[in-house]
């Protein structure tokens, strides 16, 4: 059974290496079952349920009679569209600025270390920033990033770019989850975003990966009077 199992992942990771290295691109035709069985030495029943596979977690569209194609890139959760603090403060017609406070390079801890799948002792990226709109405060963005996938993150100047920006260029986001709740936050943020500290914080913690790597882990603390999650979606016919 174990055995069975590697082969249909070895397919797997066959065809999402291949999307990753740009050998197929979004609405680019992937290898039939037929071929993979060729290329890979699996049975055509392995290969058939690497491709569900792929297909039922939205990297691939399967199409009856014609094959499997990459599917188009959609950097949303099922709950909220992942979008750039940015993008939303310039969209609105304000202006957008962000303050770097730290970037730095922290031990990983045990939770941390099990999902970018590092070392004992491994090191990961730490950065905190505020973003601001018309000069006020809306967002603290704490991340910590998998060092493995974005190697060049503390060289980059986020003053005039965003780390959503970066970490999207060098890896797309295939998978995202997302944790929203009101908090008590330690008193650095009350002071970050300028509010007293007996005023609603809202905190969305956001995992993102990319194909098989977990990338980013993200803190993102609002001033629960001043700004609001929305999100609408349609639900598949």
């Amino acid at each position: 059974m174990q055995k069975s199992e590697s082969r249909y992942l070895k397919v797997k990771r066959y065809i999402m290496d291949g999307i990753k290295n740009g050998l197929w691109k979004s609405g680019e035709q992937v290898p039939s079952e037929n071929e993979l069985v060729k290329l890979c030495s699996v049975s055509r029943m392995t290969a058939r349920r690497a491709l569900e596979e792929l297909d039922s977690e939205g990297i691939l569209v399967r199409v009856r009679g014609k094959g499997s194609f990459v599917a188009e890139e959609k950097h949303q959760s099922s709950l909220l569209e992942i979008r750039n603090i940015k993008t939303e403060i310039t969209d609105a017609g304000d202006k957008h600025k962000a303050s770097l406070i730290e970037m730095s390079e922290i031990p990983a801890t045990i939770q941390l270390r099990e999902l970018f799948q590092l070392p004992e002792n491994a090191t990961l990226f730490h950065s905190i920033i505020v973003h601001y709109q018309n000069d006020e405060p809306v967002q603290v963005e704490e991340r910590f990033i998998n060092p493995k996938v974005a190697q060049d993150y503390l060289k980059q100047d986020f003053k005039t770019t965003t780390p959503n920006e970066y970490l999207t260029q060098i890896a797309p986001v295939t998978e995202a989850e997302h944790v929203i709740e009101a908090i008590v936050p330690e008193k650095q943020y009350y002071n970050l975003l300028q509010m007293e500290t007996d005023e609603a914080v809202l905190l969305l913690t956001r995992t993102t990966w990319s194909f098989d790597h977990a990338v980013s882990y993200a803190k993102l603390f609002h001033p629960g009077k001043r700004y609001r999650l929305q999100s609408r979606f349609k639900p598949k016919e």
